[in-house]
């Protein structure tokens, strides 16, 4: 199965926060499975960051290092994810979620997400 992580799935697999399902834990730790996280992500965890909206217990230098260290990849967003925004109906307003979701859709990806909205555009959501 192919993961894309959601920018708070991500975050709180670094924590080992809690918040996370264990099978979602178990299926981003299952070396069956290949991860993503979206350059978009990295994107919005700098900008809150920057607006003091978010605290990383890592450090955000080390981004690179934590990604590798998980065997995470970086998903860049390309010109075909930019066209399925435009077909993406408005039941999400948040410009990174919607990011998120187009790539995961183009990519044929199961999307790690906690946020509900993401299933009014796909099924291919893992998270309960």
């Amino acid at each position: 199965m192919q993961l894309l992580l959601d920018t708070h799935a991500f975050i709180w697999f670094v924590a080992g926060d809690d918040s996370l399902p264990p099978k979602v834990v178990a299926a981003i730790k299952n070396v069956n499975n290949k991860c993503y996280l979206s350059i978009g992500s990295i994107w919005e965890m700098a900008i809150k960051i920057s607006l003091k909206k978010l605290e990383l217990k890592s450090d955000f230098n080390k981004i690179i290092e934590i990604l590798e260290d998980n065997d995470i990849e970086i998903l860049p967003i390309t010109f075909s994810h930019i066209q399925k925004l435009l077909s993406l109906e408005w039941h999400h307003r948040d410009p990174f979620d919607r990011i998120i979701l187009a790539q995961g859709i183009v990519e044929h990806f199961t999307i790690v997400s906690k946020d509900e909205n993401f299933g009014s555009y796909t099924s291919r959501i893992l998270w309960n």
